[in-house]
């Protein structure tokens, strides 16, 4: 097989993997600003705020461990 084929099938082949794999993630269910929530002071986190969806004393508890002795 000459090197032309070769091209032509490997740029195929990169070119539907790549349509696969976006196919794949756009039907994922991750919702608009999941990554932009902030739980338990995560990646991100740290702020201040309460967080939403926790108790009160699951807060305290959760910003307490950010402060130091």
């Amino acid at each position: 097989m000459k090197s032309g084929p070769k091209i032509i099938v490997i740029v195929v082949v990169a070119l539907f993997c790549f349509y696969g794999g976006y196919t794949i993630s756009a039907r994922t269910g991750t919702e608009p600003g999941y990554f932009d929530a902030v739980e338990a002071a995560g990646y991100g986190g740290g702020g201040g705020e309460k967080i939403e969806g926790i108790s009160d004393e699951m807060n305290e508890f959760y910003q307490s461990l950010g402060e130091e002795e």
